[in-house]
């Protein structure tokens, strides 16, 4: 019997195999069917707007750039199809899958990868909403992905679940405003209506916010290295200065020498003519 928590697929659209068939398939079998396994055509997704995109951007810039700094390896999906055995497709708004190599993919199917899902993020603005709050909500438990998330842009509000006993999605109560995402290791919340990612309380800045911050050093650095070079060449101009009254100083010291010694020279000179007159007066 078919489970009702899944969504009905054409029966023309492409499923991966069950594990049990994967498992029995040879190398070159399992890379035929991936050839098989097709993203989602672009016609069958919903249109998006800016609320949107901005939403799965900065999750991903955040999120992505926290992960690389703490050197955990990770695959960061936007959009794209994931296969999980036996079951109809779909392309999550954001997903991450770790301890995986980055790279390129067209999809993710999960036999072949090696892993599902680790926590899944979508973000609504207006079409199904039951699908993203109701069905989803069902089928990603039973799917085994561990976390699952909806940001509402337009109502601006977060939902978050995670898989509890049983296997069941039990609700994650914000506490402060945040909703912790365990399995991923962060939390979710809102800052100026946009969905914002915070680890131990501090914020994970995105791409442009980082840009930004060291543009702002830069140019702080900048004005510094501008200042330290003015001031280097008002002390050199300063020295200078000091170096050009030194050496008139000891021009000005040298001329009075020379002044004194032709005084000397003058004085001993009238001396000696002074001393013959009176000679010459007393002998005579």
């Amino acid at each position: 019997m078919a489970d009702r928590t899944a969504p009905e697929a054409p029966s023309t659209e492409p499923r991966a195999p069950s594990t049990e068939v994967w498992r029995t398939l040879t190398v070159e079998q399992r890379a035929r069917v991936i050839a098989t396994l097709e993203p989602i055509p672009t016609e069958a997704m919903p249109p998006i707007g800016d609320p949107h995109i901005d939403a799965e951007r900065l999750a991903e810039s955040a999120v992505g750039g926290w992960l690389r700094r703490r050197g955990r390896r990770a695959y960061l999906g936007r959009s794209i199809t994931v296969y999980y055995p036996d079951e109809p497709r779909f392309a999550p708004d954001f997903f991450v899958v770790f301890d995986v190599p980055e790279g390129q993919r067209m999809t993710w199917v999960v036999d072949h990868e090696g892993r599902g899902l680790d926590f899944v993020l979508e973000i609504h603005y207006g079409g199904d909403r039951k699908k993203d709050l109701e069905r989803n909500v069902e089928w990603f438990a039973r799917l085994g992905i561990p976390e699952y998330f909806v940001f509402d842009a337009r109502a601006r509000h977060i939902y978050g679940w995670q898989r509890g006993e049983h296997g069941r999605y039990v609700p994650i109560v914000p506490q402060a405003g945040r909703w912790r995402a365990a399995h991923l290791g962060a939390e979710l919340g809102l800052r100026e209506g946009r969905l914002r990612f915070y680890v131990d309380g501090a914020l994970l800045p995105i791409a442009d916010e980082i840009e930004a911050e060291l543009s702002a050093a830069m140019n702080d650095a900048m004005r510094r290295a501008e200042d330290e070079a003015r001031r280097a060449e008002d002390e050199a101009r300063r020295a200078e200065d000091e170096a050009r009254r030194a050496e008139e100083e000891a021009r000005r010291a040298e001329e009075e020498a020379h002044r004194a010694e032709a005084l000397a020279l003058r004085v001993a000179a009238l001396e000696a003519e002074l001393a013959r007159l009176r000679a010459e007066r007393d002998g005579g």
